[in-house]
């Protein structure tokens, strides 16, 4: 593969993948052009009688040398015969034959086909790196002593790097001081800009666009995300798809039932123009770039939104999932409980009174529900008082003395425990209930409930108009809260209160009923079921190894228009395969063969269709750089 990249020599650079044409134009690969031309040059001064055969002959034996070299490395290191191999052979059977010329216009254009598809190959390899980002290779630290520019690889964990408007994030930290805006699209494919300050966490590869951070450095090197991400994509192509490697095994059979074929042929007709003209047709040089081409486009295209397939192996799997299984807490829901009602029992407190003084007693406490407690009064910038007096009840609430009053907010267990009644519940509570306490009576209730992601709804339709059959939620949840949710979002059905491995369970059960399943999660506590599914996507893996290993699909954010995305863009490689494999290959190559054997063209008409086929898978495959998908937003690469 070949990469190329340019640094800027200002403090900070900031290192750039270039995927132009022009980058990857490297002195091999003009030696290959210059190669090309000399055959086509030699041939077409042969057929204008000007250059003699033996002209013809050298030409011929430059142009196969890379051909021949790269077809016995395959033939001793994986006994494959290869397509280099059969063009050799064919090459060597057209000049034996008398057909000198339709040998080198054959080898040509393999030699053309080739150079385009490992040209784009790597062009669509650099495009991912060069979306995805890169780090600078040197960073500005803050001493005692003062500033310092150091090489990347010399800072440890712990150290303060100093980032300013304009430069990209070094290494994986924590915000120490400062406000910027960061751009953080190279990970997570979303082009508003994100507020950092004190606090926050940042990526390396990511950009400053405004202000400058001092960050306190977490991860280095290849432990950063980038680091992480960059090796998914590296090894993506690695996992090969069920269709890649059928068309591998098509081509490696093929070969030697061609020759057979080509033999039978010879020995009814012995026509020698016609074994050449039908080498042409024959040749598997397509199915070569019919499905590698298409996988790594399509790998590229999801890394610029901010998903990362690990192999075409899961882009095909997910294409042919009919069965959508969600986790629902993190996943369907935001994960945060919110409070969406407040009510009072006494009438002589207002609902704002009732908050406050929850809020007060909840104020020092750091259980999520109490924060949501706190949150919520915030939001309606009512006054909090400080508590007099506050201890916590594990498991239960807290206790508390707000402006001379005795206080209790906790859960029923609380109340009972201290011998306050407590009301009934309506029954279509769609969260969990904190009940207040004052002097001893019970005087209202806040409920509390995770509040459903955005998007998820509508997610949901479109993931069904693209042909789920079924869509199911596994929760540990109550299943009271879980029927409210799937209700709100349409999901067809419902498995509550389970434990991780009976989520295991489910999956395994309806694989045996015959659908083919994704299970969507938090990429850590769905670990297993993530495992067991035949595609896994992990939400919102960004920053956690755990999702990153444990997903077959992770999504850079917590958006489920992401799974839209990446649904319809497997949908979308898997037709292309198809097409390539169709028509592409199968029709043009019949028709060829056929007219071949009725004497309807010969060689050099032969050898000149034949190009047709190949530029036809070509264009077919690196269109899914650029094609808008079908029921996604997903921009093409630039």
């Amino acid at each position: 593969m070949t990469k190329t990249s340019t640094e800027q020599t200002q403090p900070a650079p900031v290192a750039r993948s270039d995927s132009s044409t022009a980058a990857l134009m490297t002195r091999g690969r003009w030696i290959e052009v210059a190669r090309i031309c000399l055959v086509a040059f030699v041939s077409l001064l042969y057929w204008r009688n000007i250059a003699p055969i033996q002209a013809l002959w050298v030409a011929v034996a430059i142009g196969l040398y890379p051909l021949v070299k790269v077809g016995l490395l395959d033939l001793l290191r994986e006994h494959k015969i290869g397509t280099e191999i059969f063009v050799t052979i064919a090459t060597g059977i057209a000049i034996a034959g008398g057909e000198p010329l339709a040998g080198a216009v054959l080898m040509s254009i393999i030699l053309v086909a080739e150079f385009i598809a490992d040209l784009n190959t790597d062009r669509a390899r650099a495009s991912i790196k060069a979306l995805i980002g890169s780090v600078p290779q040197m960073a500005t630290i803050r001493q005692e002593a003062g500033e310092r520019i150091v090489p990347i690889g010399e800072l440890k964990v712990g150290d303060v790097v100093l980032v300013r408007a304009g430069e990209k994030m070094p290494v994986d930290g924590t915000v120490i001081n400062g406000n910027a805006s960061v751009n953080e699209a190279a990970i997570t494919g979303e082009s508003l800009p994100v507020e950092k300050q004190p606090a926050s966490e940042v990526l390396a590869g990511t950009v400053v666009e405004s202000g400058a951070l001092d960050i306190r450095t977490d991860k280095t090197g290849q432990d950063t995300m980038f680091a992480r991400i960059i090796a998914l994509v590296e090894n993506a192509e690695d996992q090969q798809a069920p269709v890649q490697k059928l068309a591998d095994r098509v081509a490696s059979w093929l070969i030697p039932v061609v020759f057979i074929f080509l033999f039978v042929v010879y020995f009814v007709t012995h026509d020698v123009r016609k074994i050449v003209t039908l080498l042409i047709f024959t040749s598997p040089a397509e199915l070569g770039l019919a499905t590698p081409l298409v996988m790594i486009a399509a790998i590229a295209r999801a890394a610029r939104n901010g998903v990362l397939v690990k192999g075409g192996l899961y882009l095909e799997s997910l294409a042919k999932v009919n069965l959508l299984v969600f986790d629902k807490t993190g996943t369907l829901t935001a994960g945060r409980p919110e409070v969406v009602r407040v009510r009072s029992l006494e009438p002589s407190l207002t609902e704002d009174r009732i908050s406050a003084l929850a809020a007060a007693a909840d104020r020092r406490s750091g259980h999520p529900l109490a924060q949501a407690v706190v949150a919520f009064a915030a939001g309606r910038a009512l006054t909090v008082p400080e508590p007099a007096a506050f201890e916590v009840v594990q498991g239960r609430g807290v206790r508390a003395t707000v402006d001379g009053l005795s206080v209790l907010v906790g859960n029923a267990k609380l109340m009972s425990e201290n011998g306050i009644d407590v009301p009934a519940l309506d029954t279509a509570m769609a969260g969990i209930a904190v009940f207040l306490a004052l002097d001893g009576k019970t005087v209202g209730i806040l409920e509390l409930a995770d509040q459903v992601r955005e998007g998820a709804r509508e997610a949901i339709i479109r993931l069904k108009a693209s042909g789920i059959r079924k869509v199911v939620m596994l929760t540990g949840d109550s299943q009271r809260v879980a029927l409210q949710v799937a209700a709100e979002l349409g999901i067809d059905d419902v498995e509550a209160e389970l434990l991780p491995g009976q989520k295991v369970e489910s999956i395994a059960r309806f694989q045996k009923e015959g659908y083919r399943v994704a299970m969507v999660g938090d990429g850590i506590n769905d670990a297993p079921a993530l495992a067991r599914a035949d595609v896994g996507i992990a939400m919102g893996a960004r920053g956690t190894q755990a999702a990153l290993e444990a997903a077959d699909i992770a999504l850079m954010t917590d958006d489920l228009g992401k799974i839209v995305l990446v649904r319809a863009l497997a949908r979308r490689s898997y037709r292309t395969i198809q097409e390539n494999l169709f028509v592409g290959v199968g029709v043009v190559h019949v028709l060829g063969i056929t007219a071949a054997l009725m004497g309807w063209i010969g060689p050099i008409q032969a050898a000149i269709l034949h190009l047709g086929p190949d530029i036809l898978v070509f264009l077919n495959s690196v269109k899914l750089l650029r094609v808008r998908i079908e029921d996604s937003t997903s921009p093409p690469l630039p």
